[in-house]
């Protein structure tokens, strides 16, 4: 945005320089993480909105966005940064009533776009039409956050409410996909061919559950099942806390509308996505309801390794441990040990990469004080010498790594290390903890 720090944030950044005195190399990655988005990523898009870049690709994804500037929650306070905060959503607001089957925009409608080779064609504001459910959560996540940060209603105006009726008529929609869903995606030709949803772009047929149907996952590839667990999790808690954000804001009907769906969506995760895997009960990574399944999980999130953090369940819940102890094991195909770090990575990057953004899920979601320790400065040991956090990372040699610059992964570090040192940004976001025997 530029790159002086309003008050708040540069009070915030004090602390923390005065609390990792004892760890130079910690507050030097926290110095440039936490600031990064704000000097580099964020800029005025037209009256009251702002744009946030991604990184190193021009284009706003509605999950990072929110990811992005949810450490700029904590200094809320400073009206400077609630504006700008309110500012964001209210070009996730925009896009959402633009498109919202669409994950990643542009800032005016150039018709830009990661390729040309989309069916159907997007329009000239979307950057991407994969239909990923933690795009739509991420905006209500961010509405709920700057509302509980300042105690304001007043972003919860008209279009927010339109685009809240809009996300929970779609979710409602794609929980019956095979009836009720027009969505399609095809991309044809290309090294990304493969993109393409089978089925003529339907993607595999899928019962219904309770749970919505996602065609792509947070890491933008393609589900192999309809029912990416991980984001219905995050869907069901987002909605409870649209309930309660729309609620306080005097619309009952939508209040009622959100909460019901998320009990539906929570009731399906429950039913269907907790699969037996030898050991005992584990959430499975997706499911269809005919006997499809994967058990796997891969580092963005929403993810099975993220489920405490997404407001879920606990940390020490049971069924979370057996799968926390099953991602973060060789039972997981994405799971890597090398010279360098031991972590998850994804399909969407090379073999034996490991994502930063799932070595800070590991700190934030244990309960181990120690573990969170030893993953700040694992992610301090394999930055490649550039002192900011990367897509991703070779296992054996961090100089070899995936994208030079990655607003999400910078943000998630630096959340970490405010977590660390006593500044966790749970209480500002919605929860809807379940229990498992």
């Amino acid at each position: 945005m530029r790159e002086s720090l309003p008050d708040g944030l540069a009070q915030l950044l004090d602390e923390m320089n005065r609390d990792l005195a004892g760890e130079p190399r910690l507050r030097e990655l926290f110095g440039r993480t936490f600031t990064d988005t704000w000097r580099f990523a964020m800029r005025p898009n037209g009256p009251g909105k702002v744009f946030v870049s991604t990184g190193d690709i021009p284009a706003m994804w509605l999950r990072d966005s929110t990811a992005q500037v949810r450490p700029y929650l904590l200094a809320a306070a400073d009206p400077e940064v609630a504006e700008a905060l309110r500012g964001v959503l209210r070009s996730q607001v925009r896009y959402v009533l633009i498109d919202p089957y669409a994950n990643a925009f542009n800032p005016e409608p150039s018709g830009a776009g990661g390729n040309g080779r989309d069916v159907p064609k997007p329009g000239p504001w979307v950057w991407e039409r994969k239909y990923e459910v933690d795009s739509l959560a991420a905006v209500l996540q961010l509405a709920y956050g700057i509302w509980r940060a300042t105690g304001a209603l007043d972003h919860v105006d008209a279009e927010f409410r339109r685009a809240a009726h809009d996300i929970v008529e779609l979710w409602t929609r794609e929980q019956d996909h095979e009836d009720r869903s027009q969505y399609t995606f095809r991309r044809l030709g290309g090294p990304f061919s493969s993109d393409s949803l089978p089925r003529g772009g339907r993607g595999r047929r899928v019962a219904v559950t309770g749970m919505t149907w996602s065609g792509f996952r947070p890491s933008d590839d393609p589900c192999h099942f309809g029912y990416l667990v991980p984001a219905n999790v995050l869907a069901a808690v987002a909605l409870h806390g649209l309930a309660e954000l729309i609620g306080a804001a005097g619309d009952p009907v939508l209040a009622g509308r959100a909460a019901a769906l998320s009990g539906s969506i929570a009731a399906g995760v429950r039913r269907y996505g907790v699969l037996d895997a030898g050991a005992g009960a584990v959430h499975g990574y997706e499911v269809d309801g005919r006997c499809g399944r994967v058990l796997m999980d891969d580092a963005n999130a929403p993810s099975l390794l993220s489920l405490p953090y997404l407001g879920w369940c606990a940390p020490d819940d049971p069924l979370y441990l057996r799968t926390r102890a099953l991602v973060l094991s060789d039972a997981n195909p994405y799971y890597y040990r090398g010279r360098a770090a031991s972590g998850i990575g994804s399909p969407h990057t090379p073999r034996r990469h490991i994502w930063p953004l799932a070595l800070a899920m590991q700190g934030l979601t244990s309960v181990d004080p120690g573990e969170r320790a030893r993953m700040a400065q694992s992610l301090a040991a394999t930055d490649g010498g550039k002192g900011v956090m990367h897509e991703s990372f070779h296992a054996d040699d961090p100089s070899i790594y995936t994208r030079e610059w990655f607003g999400w992964a910078n943000a998630l570090f630096s959340e970490l290390l405010l977590t660390l040192t006593g500044r966790p940004l749970a209480p500002l976001l919605p929860r809807l903890d379940t229990t498992s025997a």
